[in-house]
């Protein structure tokens, strides 16, 4: 089953701890192990633009969606037999200690409900 990671700024969050995994560590792990499907940082949110639909007007607003301290900075796809797996391969992520990350199961189109 395939997981997004988003990968979230966490102004509370820790430095790394000795023997943490660095980012490009952290990939090619996930990566040779065939876990890593596809993943990016973002830019940051000011370079958002939030998208609405309101009648037939269509409205932009410059920024984030929510007013937070905490901001999406990345994404992760993975594939992970179970969330247990999907959260052991997040928990290793540098972000997990210095941010926190959402993990999400992917819910596809042509799944149904």
């Amino acid at each position: 089953m395939e997981y997004m990671l988003f990968i979230c700024t966490d102004p509370d969050g820790e430095d790394a701890a000795p023997g943490d995994l660095t980012t490009e560590q952290w990939g090619a792990d996930v990566d040779a192990r065939g876990a890593w499907k596809h993943g990016d940082r973002l830019r940051p949110v000011e370079a958002a633009t939030t998208v609405r639909r309101r009648g037939d007007a269509v409205v932009l607003t410059d920024g984030p969606f929510a007013e937070t301290r905490e901001q999406i900075a990345g994404y992760d796809v993975i594939e992970a037999a179970d969330l247990d797996e999907a959260v052991a391969i997040a928990a290793a992520h540098p972000m997990a200690r210095a941010g926190r990350i959402e993990v999400r199961p992917v819910w596809p189109l042509d799944a149904g409900d």
